[in-house]
């Protein structure tokens, strides 16, 4: 049996670059290295004939703990809620008042990238606090 050890989470969307780079912001990742060949993004965007450029992007934990993210263009938008969606922790280890103004500020910091604040749901003895949110083209996610 392969023990799978590395992964990556795509996303489909209309502007990878974008919704890259706002991921980028989110998590503290940075952008993958061009392809091998290319000494910038640029010059591969460049060597892809136009209906090609910007079809993908690809974003890495800069101490490669995180799972790789690749943003691929899609023609379709997003037309129903998501069957899987990313939970950002913040605030671990933080209980009561302190963890719900870790969260506060941290969605402040998310909406101001773009993202957009769904529902906000408080804990009780079932559940932790989380801020449910979508990024810059609607995909959810939560903060908790």
């Amino acid at each position: 049996m392969a023990l799978i050890r590395e992964f990556q989470v795509t996303f489909d969307c209309k502007e990878p670059e974008r919704v890259a780079r706002f991921w980028c912001e989110v998590l503290g990742y940075v952008a993958s290295p061009p392809p091998k060949g290319f000494a910038t993004w640029g010059d591969f965007e460049s060597s892809l004939p136009p209906e090609k450029q910007g079809a993908w992007f690809a974003c890495v934990d800069p101490s490669g703990v995180g799972p790789r993210l690749f943003f691929q263009r899609v023609p379709e938008g997003r037309a129903v809620k998501n069957r899987v969606h990313l939970d950002v922790r913040v605030g671990t280890g933080l209980v009561g008042e302190e963890r719900l103004a870790v969260l506060k500020a941290e969605c402040a910091r998310l909406v101001a990238l773009g993202a957009v604040v769904v529902q906000v749901l408080v804990a009780d003895e079932e559940n932790e606090s989380c801020i449910a949110m979508q990024d810059i083209e609607g995909n959810e996610f939560c903060l908790d």
